[in-house]
């Protein structure tokens, strides 16, 4: 049965995850805004740089899970947060910025998704987003591979189907610029030391292995837990200090809509 998300274990690299949003955000051709949403805002570490970076504007967050909003609500009192699924979100009124970090690799339909949100801005305002892109990488290749190959093969079903596929950069370009949006999108890959194997099996308990872990009973857990950790330390060498270099490609594209 599927759990709730975790805003503890998500926020033990909030450091690595807030990044890649303060590197969108710094991407923004925004001077001002008088409205903006956080889409998929989480234990509310995104939503607090909008607050920063626009300290007059209305901020609206959403997520679908009521625990990561509940610790946002604590985090940041002053702002409005709703409980909502971005596939039928729709704003009261139309935002000068619509803010998504890590959150559309989990919503199917990008072909349609993607246009709807930048429709939804005002003249002139900005779609802001940000994805995992590393679906090919070792982490999420083993997952799928363990999920697979152990008893749990069926409790699991098909892995391909957990997340939605990021397109190519050039489809996403597209799919915006039709509309005569001016779209900046480029690609990073973050290089994040890590302390040990279990250390990138946590940070990935928070996020990409909650779909093959959820349907799984405690015991099947622990031993599906137990194999990924061990195909992950042979895929992730320890380095000079003994660390383990885990590269995380992400994907961000800023569209701004024509005035």
């Amino acid at each position: 049965m599927p759990t709730d998300w975790n805003p503890a274990l998500y926020k033990r690299f909030e450091d690595e995850r807030t990044r890649p949003a303060r590197d969108l955000l710094a991407r923004v051709p925004l001077l001002r805004a008088s409205s903006a949403v956080d889409l998929g805002c989480g234990p509310g570490n995104s939503t607090e740089l909008l607050l920063e970076r626009f300290p007059g504007a209305s901020v609206v967050a959403t997520d679908t899970s009521e625990a990561m909003l509940e610790s946002a609500r604590d985090r940041l009192p002053q702002c409005r947060f709703q409980r909502s699924d971005v596939s039928s979100w729709r704003p009261d009124s139309a935002p000068d910025l619509i803010f998504a970090n890590a959150l559309l690799q989990w919503v199917p339909e990008h072909a349609r998704l993607f246009p709807r949100l930048l429709s939804e801005l005002a003249p002139g305002g900005v779609l802001a987003v940000q994805m995992p892109d590393n679906l090919q990488e070792p982490t999420h290749r083993l997952m799928r591979e363990v999920a697979a190959q152990g008893p749990w093969a069926s409790a699991i079903g098909d892995a391909s189907r957990l997340r939605a596929a990021v397109l190519s950069a050039s489809a996403y370009y597209d799919l915006l610029a039709i509309g005569g949006a001016r779209v900046e999108i480029w690609r990073t890959v973050y290089l994040h030391p890590m302390a040990s194997a279990a250390a990138i099996v946590t940070w990935l308990r928070a996020t990409g292995l909650r779909p093959f872990l959820d349907p799984l009973s405690e015991e099947q857990r622990e031993a599906f837990l137990a194999e990924y950790q061990r195909r992950i330390a042979e895929a992730y060498p320890a380095r000079v200090d003994g660390k383990l270099l885990l590269p995380f490609p992400r994907l961000f594209i800023v569209a701004q809509r024509s005035a």
